[in-house]
């Protein structure tokens, strides 16, 4: 489940609220072992994931560096490569 949550720091743009919204939902799914929770448990799973994303964007905010933001296009397409590579046949 957590192989979908990617580096969200140093981008240029910056990660978008639905960026890291998906990431804290990986997160809460990781950490509960469930992609769904019971209707029993949903309002919590809810809960966590807004809260998990609200502190996320508040350490983005927060995080400093002298790095130059990195191009989200050559990222994926170095991101492809490795993946061409792992999944070579």
């Amino acid at each position: 489940m957590c192989r979908n949550i990617r580096p969200l720091n140093n981008f240029e743009p910056p990660a978008s609220r639905d960026e890291v919204s998906a990431a804290a939902l990986q997160y809460v799914r990781k950490v509960s072992g469930t992609t769904k929770p019971s209707a029993a448990n949903q309002d919590a799973f809810n809960r966590a994931v807004r809260e998990i994303a609200h502190i996320t964007e508040h350490l983005l905010d927060d995080l400093v560096t002298t790095a130059p933001p990195k191009n989200r296009d050559v990222e994926a397409e170095k991101a492809r490569a490795r993946a061409a590579v792992r999944y070579a046949r």
